[in-house]
């Protein structure tokens, strides 16, 4: 039984439960989406919000400039470029038996500096908001200051009164681990069994405690959030449901527009831009989705793509039920080369606060992300980590549609010869050169096979 019902009686109610449960690659575009104007309300934030958000990270961009050298080059802007990848458009075309129309391009958060992953933007903001309520309140800085001033050993020795905790897969804990250490904080993650070695390893050299558990993200982050509220002195970061990690990933919306811009690329109605996101809890895509909607209003539609093993976004909003129930309620392992996105109950708040705003949701398995990354070094010369190249299906995905959502969505084949895809490819930089090529030797051998 699964909360009081038979898992026939589910599928019943919800058919693509059957095909989640058999770990088919599954697409399910959600009917339930809403015009922008509708459904941003449900969020409970603004395009002010995105605003402060902004303007702190280019108060903090002076210290990034001085902590992280690597930053110079953006002035101590987090930001990641956008690049065309037609070679690999056709070659996905081969791959899905499809005609691919439109142009796909490639959001390379996989080369954010400092911790190479999308979980740079909600991770590190949330660090330096944290940092900054602190020092402001302590009056250890004002508004006004140059932050540079953050990048000296007496305000490592304030910083580090304090503590911050925070339970994670892996990128999340790095990015927050690397930030809070270079300011002083006392960092402790608290990492699931299925996170990688390297990045543990990575995390205590930096001078991060690593608490390691042998079942999933969940019990990591039960764990974190049990320690902090124990300790006065301790922030936890709540990937379930942080509104600054939503922010801080919001953020990257606008910049993305002024990319777009620059590339000479048009987003209306007959030019619609498609935004395909790998999914774990949820905070990451969705805060960049929410930023997304906001920057291009109708215009925009973003996919969440999740692991066969951790389809926990989609169940959530597909019944309804969000983080009333798990992947594991209903015998998916959660146990996926995509660790990044081993998540097996999703964030309530993302999936209640953007369930109008998100048009699909679809499934990956690992051989096909393994594949990819084969594919995408071949084609692009680009390494990335399994979990992402999720977004890489998308445009597929959405082309061979045959639920009603391009015609629910008023997209007639003129738009969608003059559409925009975009990937986001949100980590993989900084994976060890022995354990990418153990990911690419697996992507290649898959790739042969056919």
């Amino acid at each position: 039984m699964i909360l009081g019902k038979t898992l026939e009686s589910w599928c019943a109610s919800y058919p693509l439960i059957r095909d989640l449960v058999a770990l088919q690659e599954t697409t399910w575009f959600n009917p339930g989406v809403a015009p922008v104007a509708q459904a941003i309300g449900d969020v409970g934030l603004t395009e002010a919000d995105v605003a402060d958000a902004s303007a702190r990270l280019t108060r903090f961009a002076s210290y990034l400039r001085q902590a992280f050298p690597e930053t110079a080059s953006s002035g101590g802007i987090i930001e990641s470029d956008i690049a065309p990848v037609s070679h690999l458009q056709q070659l996905l075309g081969e791959r899905y038996n499809q005609v691919l129309t439109g142009s796909l391009w490639l959001k390379r958060d996989s080369h954010l500096p400092i911790s190479g992953s999308i979980k740079a933007r909600g991770g590190i903001y949330e660090v330096l908001k944290h940092a900054e309520d602190l020092a402001l309140a302590e009056n250890f800085l004002t508004l006004e200051d140059d932050y540079a001033v953050l990048h000296s050993d007496k305000a490592r020795a304030f910083f580090g009164q304090y503590k911050i905790a925070v339970g994670s897969t892996g990128n999340l804990g790095m990015s927050i681990g690397i930030m809070g250490a270079a300011l002083g904080f006392q960092v402790t993650v608290h990492m699931s069994a299925d996170a990688r070695q390297w990045k543990k390893d990575k995390l205590r050299a930096h001078g991060v405690t690593v608490i390691e558990y042998a079942s999933d993200y969940s019990v990591a982050v039960a764990q974190g959030r049990e320690q902090a509220e124990a300790d006065p002195a301790c922030h936890f970061v709540d990937d379930e449901n942080s509104v600054n990690l939503f922010l801080g990933y919001a953020v990257a919306a606008e910049r993305l527009k002024q990319q777009l811009a620059a590339a000479q690329i048009t987003v209306d109605a007959q030019h619609p831009l498609f935004v395909y996101l790998p999914c774990g809890v949820g905070g990451a895509p969705g805060g960049v989705a929410f930023g997304l909607k906001l920057a291009f209003g109708d215009a925009v539609h973003c996919i969440f793509a999740e692991p066969t093993h951790s389809p926990c976004m989609m169940l959530g909003v597909y019944t309804g039920l969000h983080d009333e129930v798990s992947v594991q309620d209903f015998g998916i392992d959660n146990v996926t080369a995509a660790d990044g996105l081993a998540v097996g109950r999703a964030s309530g708040f993302v999936g209640k606060a953007m369930q109008r705003l998100l048009d699909g949701f679809y499934t990956v398995s690992d051989e096909e992300m393994y594949s990819l990354l084969a594919l995408m070094e071949r084609s692009e010369g680009l390494r990335l980590e399994p979990s992402a190249l999720a977004g890489v299906p998308g445009i597929a995905r959405v082309q061979a549609d045959q639920q009603g959502y391009l015609a629910r969505a008023g997209l007639d084949a003129h738009a969608m010869a003059n559409a925009t895809h975009l990937i986001w490819a949100t980590g993989g930089n900084m994976v060890p050169g022995d354990e990418m090529d153990a990911y690419l030797g697996k992507g290649r051998e898959l790739l042969a096979r056919g």
